[in-house]
């Protein structure tokens, strides 16, 4: 996965829920070294179903740790409903009560209502006065990953009936109403972007799979380790790299 230290992002991982305990410890670690820090970390709603979730709302309760606990609600955990991760008993947002956490829910196509709530979960951890468990209910209109077929597993027009409305049209519209955006301006931005992720899409294709300039293999077991352990360095022998 990737990571931005110097930004203070922190490694993304392919295990469910772990993101939140690393949050949690982050914060604590923030917390114990006393600076002005505080962690914000993001899941789906199939992670709540994991042990890991739990366990990071325990010690973020126990500890005070100043760090937000998002979940985005889309619906869909690949192709598992959410109410298999008990959606259809309780909000994802009532987990927090047990462990005496305030749990916001909030509409997550609605970009004033989703800054609006991270704010105040961001004040109140920076005041010492603990985590915030905020579930943002959206929904997940595309596939879960390029490999996904959706329609395999829910109605095609399902996406078209979300009463929520597409956040980005939502925003766009509420912003030319005040004023403060047009139409042209939104056309304009749209191809400068598209312009800026096609110039990004040829440089990544310039080196590694698709490219003519292929990283040497051995940095493949570089930054995995800060000290490479007997076990990459027997993969590396392996390879004669």
């Amino acid at each position: 996965m990737f990571s931005a230290r110097d930004y203070g992002f922190y490694s993304l991982s392919g295990n469910l829920g772990t993101r939140f305990s690393q949050a949690v410890g982050w914060a604590m670690a923030s917390a114990y070294r006393g600076d002005t820090k505080i962690a914000l970390a993001y899941v789906g709603d199939g992670t709540t179903a994991e042990g890991d979730f739990h366990e990071a709302l325990t010690f973020a309760a126990v500890y005070r740790a100043p760090v937000i606990l998002c979940v985005t609600n889309n619906q869909w955990a690949i192709s598992s409903y959410a109410g298999i991760a008990g959606a259809e008993s309780t909000t994802f947002a009532a987990k927090a009560i047990a462990y005496g956490l305030p749990g916001l829910r909030v509409d997550g196509n609605d970009f004033l209502a989703v800054w609006a709530a991270t704010v105040w979960a961001a004040e109140r951890a920076r005041t010492n006065k603990g985590a915030t468990l905020i579930e943002f209910v959206t929904y997940r209109a595309a596939g879960h990953s390029t490999s996904d077929d959706p329609s395999k597993y829910r109605p095609a027009e399902e996406a078209a009936c979300w009463p929520l409305g597409d956040p980005i049209e939502r925003l766009k519209a509420h912003l030319i109403a005040r004023g403060e955006w047009s139409a042209e301006r939104h056309t304009q931005m749209e191809a400068e972007l598209a312009d800026g992720v096609r110039a990004a899409v040829k440089e990544g294709e310039r080196i590694g799979t698709l490219g003519q300039s292929k990283p040497p293999v051995r940095e493949m077991f570089e930054d995995v380790f800060k000290e490479p352990d007997w076990r990459v360095l027997e993969q590396r022998r392996e390879l004669g790299v």
